[in-house]
């Protein structure tokens, strides 16, 4: 069944380089995963092409000799896709294509934006995609793009020798203006949406794509959201109520972040994101069994600083520790150096405990619910914590704190 799935994919042929910011072994990592995005979107990856440079081929991405050779494969091997690891410019996608002629010529953004495409289930999802695809079209318009043409009437719409491309940019850029409304209409019903979810606590899920949030959210929840071993399986937010002990509280699982995730996908999510702006803590999962996953947790950082959410009290979950497996030194080996990818899960739990404390670290596995009772516990601390702050004297949420309360109004008493 699975070789039947593997004759459907497209067969692919992905491209990176190697520069002075981007070592061999990193682009290995960014082709990794690639390669995964690539089979993501229903594509094989049957070869790698990189090259040495310093800086990206202005026209052509690569050096020319290397096009020529990757344009050679191309036409001996049946390659219906070409995909490059970097965003390339209109100019290099456009002159790319002209000297290889029998695939498609995409980048990373295209197929990342492919992939959002074919997982967007609700009306919402499908409209933040297609302003996304909109706005990384308009650039790159050509010639081609003559059919949009037909979403408007002929007569009265061309001015005065106005051209093909003209008219279709216009189009794009009429229908970008659509979307955009649409979507602040959208954005405005959801946000009285959260407005009148009441006091209760918000919980976020955050973390990079493919780490186990949404089986963390079902595990949690008791919900069906939709789990698979691919990236972006999840788009659509889905918000949970959910009680722990005596507490309930909001609990949401967001879409994935990624690396080199896209501008205008950041812009056209804004509203799925504001569910991470307005959330009072946020569970940061990892997946501590991919071996670059400390990557992972600067990219999701460094997306949190730009949609400014990096202010809010983060307990970390590192996620699939039932699949965690570390390289091992040879004791006669005295040549190999002990890296990170050495290091036991003791040693990543004594590591990360102490950078981010004992109390903001849990290690679990979602799957197995291994170490479960103890992530229950500490959630229900934090969320309690906040709601005490907000609402010291809320007997009702809380009865088994009654006498720590009465406690603190005498104590308050005493004093006056």
């Amino acid at each position: 069944m699975l070789e039947k799935e593997v004759l459907n994919f497209e067969k692919t042929a992905i491209v990176g380089i190697v520069t002075q910011n981007q070592s061999e072994e990193k682009l290995n990592e960014y082709l990794d995963e690639l390669e995964f995005l690539t089979f993501t979107a229903g594509g094989q990856v049957v070869k790698r092409f990189s090259q040495k440079m310093e800086r990206p081929n202005p026209k052509t991405f690569m050096g020319t000799g290397k096009i020529e050779e990757i344009h050679a494969y191309v036409k001996e091997n049946g390659i219906s896709t070409l995909i490059f690891d970097d965003e390339l410019t209109p100019s290099q996608q456009k002159n790319i294509s002209k000297i290889i002629e029998e695939c498609k010529i995409l980048d990373r953004t295209h197929l990342i934006l492919d992939i959002f495409a074919q997982r967007a289930e609700t009306s919402y999802a499908r409209t933040q995609v297609e302003l996304a695809q909109c706005i990384y079209m308009l650039p790159r318009l050509s010639g081609l793009w003559t059919h949009l043409e037909r979403q408007k009437g002929g007569i009265g719409m061309r001015g005065p020798g106005e051209t093909e491309i003209e008219t279709d940019r216009r189009i794009v850029r009429d229908r970008i203006a659509l979307l955009k409304d649409k979507i602040k209409a959208i954005d405005k019903q959801m946000g009285t949406q959260r407005g009148n979810r009441g006091s209760m606590v918000r919980v976020a899920l955050v973390g990079y794509t493919n780490v186990g949030k949404s089986t963390l959210m079902n595990a949690v929840g008791k919900s069906d959201v939709f789990v698979e071993n691919k990236l972006f399986a999840t788009l659509d937010t889905t918000v949970r109520k959910v009680v722990i002990k005596n507490l309930p509280f909001l609990l949401s699982d967001t879409v994935g972040f990624i690396r080199k995730l896209p501008t205008m996908l950041v812009d056209s999510f804004k509203s799925t994101l504001d569910e991470v702006r307005e959330a009072d803590l946020l569970l940061h999962v990892v997946d501590i069994s991919h071996p670059e996953f400390e990557d992972h947790i600067a990219s999701v950082n460094q997306t949190l600083l730009d949609i400014k959410a990096n202010d809010k009290p983060v307990i970390m979950v590192f996620n699939k520790i039932d699949a965690y497996k570390h390289l091992t030194i040879d004791e006669d080996d005295l040549m190999t150096e002990k890296t990170p990818r050495h290091f036991t899960l003791e040693e990543w739990k004594s590591t990360w405990m102490s950078r981010v404390g004992e109390e903001n670290a849990l290690f679990i596995s979602a799957t197995n619910k291994e170490n479960f009772e103890e992530f229950r516990e500490r959630v229900y601390e934090a969320v309690r914590h906040i709601h005490i702050t907000r609402f010291p004297y809320n007997k009702f949420l809380y009865p088994d704190y009654k006498d720590a309360i009465e406690k603190e109004v005498d104590d308050d008493e005493e004093t006056e």
